[in-house]
């Protein structure tokens, strides 16, 4: 038998937020402050809220990013940046920082262009958003999964049915509910006649078929360039040798931009690596020029060219076929091009991912053609906002996807604010 039905006494709320993330909480404490005398619920299936932002960057919380051009801003988003230019002429990285520091949580940039709070603890940004919630009066209420939501018959209130029985109504919704790949919430919105934009992984790390270089785990290069082959655009950052395969930033965002192609693959693929970055074949060959001359006795074993690791460099000379100890003078015609052909197109066959669950994200969700980035609105439903990963859209790894939280959180909760 199903739960009783308990519907709830009082007069209906005026705004109940589906989700107590970043997103939910930034539309309701954003529509708290446009209107304080709303009567606000914010419902989250889980024993905690904020679950994410209290794993986000190792506990240290990447809560925005260094980049205050809405423009460049948004062409940090595989999925959802054309909408979200617009959204972030009305609040970006600047209003966020600017929003926590007034409430005593100041923040601090890294050379990446990450920002985190001054005190490296994500608690002290759940803290900031709970006290704040607080003093706005805006009730929370978790392990309340919501079952069922019924749209208002002309001049009724939202009804929302939760998994416990328990009924309870207002006039304005928000969806905010985080990533729709958990149980359930895709069918309670495709309930509301909204397309789902199927759910695939994004921002992972590749797995490579027999790992031909595990022995190296742990070993990291500051900018390289990876693309999928046959043509994927390239994409560029930081790249981490693991235990598994390959992450870092690099292959982070190359995931992210071409999400829904690997998934297709089965995640079955080839990947090309630039060890060199923005080096090409040829600056490389003219570099190798320069070495004969400069470095013609050296050996190329003992003494690697470039700013390479010492042992990625021995690993990178043995791919080639190269003896350790042979010399700049006498590197064969036929040597030195497979040499430069392994340094910026070094090929790996990929066969699974790895996902920090710090940085899971999902590609996919309630479909952008169906929402008013002005309002965050729906097109289909007057009085329904949404906010956050539960939209497809999501950006790469580096604080963009809290920002987009943010952002979507802002407008939902101003514009639910102003009519009531």
């Amino acid at each position: 038998m199903g739960a009783k039905i308990r519907e709830s006494t009082t007069d209906p709320y005026h705004l109940i937020v589906v989700g107590g993330g970043a997103a939910g909480f930034f539309c309701a404490l954003s529509a708290a402050e446009a209107n304080p005398n709303l009567r606000i619920l914010v419902l989250d299936g889980g024993k905690k809220v904020l679950r994410k932002v209290r794993i986000s960057g190792g506990g240290r919380c990447n809560l925005t990013h260094h980049c205050f051009d809405p423009k460049a801003l948004s062409e940090r988003y595989p999925r959802g940046g054309r909408q979200l230019r617009g959204a972030f002429h009305h609040w970006q990285p600047k209003d966020t920082i600017e929003w926590f520091s007034q409430r005593g949580v100041p923040t601090k940039t890294e050379a990446d262009g990450r920002m985190f709070p001054v005190s490296d603890r994500s608690q002290s940004v759940i803290d900031c958003l709970e006290k704040s919630a607080r003093e706005a009066r805006i009730e929370i209420r978790t392990e309340s999964k919501v079952r069922e939501i019924d749209p208002p018959a002309t001049g009724n209130p939202w009804v929302v049915k939760l998994g416990d029985g328990r009924v309870e109504k207002s006039q304005k919704l928000c969806l905010a509910m985080g990533s729709l790949a958990h149980s359930g919430l895709v069918r309670i919105i495709e309930s509301l006649d909204h397309q789902v934009v199927p759910l695939v992984p994004s921002l992972f790390a590749f797995n490579l078929k027999n790992h031909p270089m595990k022995d190296l785990s742990g070993i990291s290069v500051p900018l390289a360039r990876v693309r999928i082959l046959p043509k994927s655009p390239y994409r560029e950052g930081p790249l981490l040798i693991t235990h598994r395969g390959l992450s870092g930033p690099a292959i982070l965002k190359l995931s992210a931009w071409e999400a829904r192609d690997l998934h297709e693959r089965g995640h079955r693929f080839s990947v090309e690596v630039n060890w060199l970055g923005q080096k090409d074949g040829e600056s490389v060959r003219s570099m190798v020029r320069t070495f004969r001359e400069t470095r013609a006795t050296s050996k190329l074993g003992s003494n690697p060219s470039t700013e390479l690791p010492k042992r990625l460099w021995a690993r990178i000379l043995e791919r080639a076929g190269i003896p350790e100890d042979r010399t700049w003078a006498h590197l064969p015609k036929a040597e030195e091009e497979k040499l430069i052909a392994t340094l910026v197109g070094c090929e790996f066959e990929v066969d699974g991912k790895t996902t920090n669950k710090d940085e899971f994200v999902t590609c996919g969700g309630v479909s952008l053609k169906e929402v008013d980035f002005r309002t965050m609105e729906s097109r289909l439903h007057p009085g329904l906002h949404f906010a956050g990963e539960c939209l497809d859209l999501d950006g790469v790894t580096g604080g963009f996807n809290f920002q987009a939280a943010w952002t979507t959180g802002r407008i939902a909760g101003s514009a639910i604010a102003s009519p009531l």
